[in-house]
């Protein structure tokens, strides 16, 4: 059996789709299928069921994807273990994160990474922690660093680090109390209020805050919403409305008061970022590698960040 057919077939698998193994793989969709049928001419048998839309593998396809992910793993472990014998490990980490651990969070994570595996490129994907989460339940990422927890048996969560949000507006008179006065509930109910996404974990927060204290989202007077913090910080500095953000996010921006941060009476805004994975699912020696420095940088160095 070929490895790069075996490669193609696993990512099918996983993927569930022709085109988005092809994708992955940096190869054409013809190429994919034509791998898929090499592989079934071989072994004499169907692997994947090919009568609805819908990828689903044949009792053969879910024997053989057993022993697939396991030649496939075993392969990249000699060539792991061969390049810890040679003093050099290569490889290349696909990440997804939100935005606020990508930004506030990662880049302190990958510089320790680094230290140990100088050697180790990376791609780093944004998506808002919806999709993070998806992306790791659909096979597209082995996992992610997220602002909030969407439950799933497959999914496990590990807690990095906690984050505080703060209410932001611009310095200016319009806003004469001091930074981090606690202000009641009815400021927030007078004024223009800028957003992040749905699907975002500051939302996701935002909107839990808002129900427990028998607040609608859309008893607020919301003018935008917006994708990313940063555009947000340009819009609260330019008087267009106020909004809620990491404090992490803004620790500049108040450092050289440009923006004002506030509390507000029984809101309490704090939460966790995690790093998460899939509890089920093979990983190969680097991104295993990743998996365990994380987990015992959490344990140990967590508080650093």
């Amino acid at each position: 059996m070929d490895f790069r057919q075996l490669e193609t077939f696993v990512e099918v698998a996983k993927l569930k789709s022709f085109s988005r193994a092809a994708e992955k793989l940096y190869l054409t969709q013809p190429t994919v299928t034509s791998h898929i049928q090499n592989l079934e001419k071989e072994l004499g048998t169907l692997l994947i069921n090919r009568l609805s839309k819908k990828i689903t593998l044949t009792d053969a396809g879910e024997i053989l994807y057993k022993y697939a992910v396991n030649i496939i793993n075993m392969r990249e472990m000699a060539e792991f273990d061969l390049g810890v014998h040679k003093g050099k490990i290569e490889g290349h980490l696909e990440i997804s994160s939100s935005s606020i651990p990508k930004q506030y969070v990662l880049p302190h994570l990958l510089k320790e990474f680094s230290k140990k595996y100088p050697d180790v490129t990376f791609t780093v994907s944004h998506n808002d922690s919806k999709t993070v989460t998806d992306n790791i339940l659909q096979g597209n990422t082995d996992f992610g660093i997220v602002g909030a927890k969407y439950n799933s048996k497959h999914l496990e969560y590990i807690n990095l680090i906690e984050d505080s949000l703060v209410v932001i507006t611009p310095n200016n008179n319009n806003y004469p109390w001091e930074p981090y006065e606690t202000l009641d509930k009815d400021f927030l109910l007078n004024q223009k209020i800028i957003l992040r996404e749905k699907g975002s974990g500051t939302r996701h927060l935002i909107e839990k805050v808002l129900h427990e204290n028998n607040l609608a989202l859309n008893s607020l007077n919301i003018v935008a919403y917006v994708e990313d913090t940063e555009t947000i910080k340009r819009f609260v500095e330019k008087g267009i409305g106020i909004s809620i953000v990491s404090e992490r996010a803004v620790k500049k921006e108040i450092e050289e008061g440009t923006i004002r941060p506030y509390h507000i009476r029984g809101f309490i805004f704090t939460r966790n970022f995690y790093f998460v994975f899939h509890n089920n699912r093979h990983l190969s020696p680097l991104t295993k590698a990743f998996k365990e420095f994380m987990i015992e940088f959490i344990k140990n160095k967590s508080s650093s960040i």
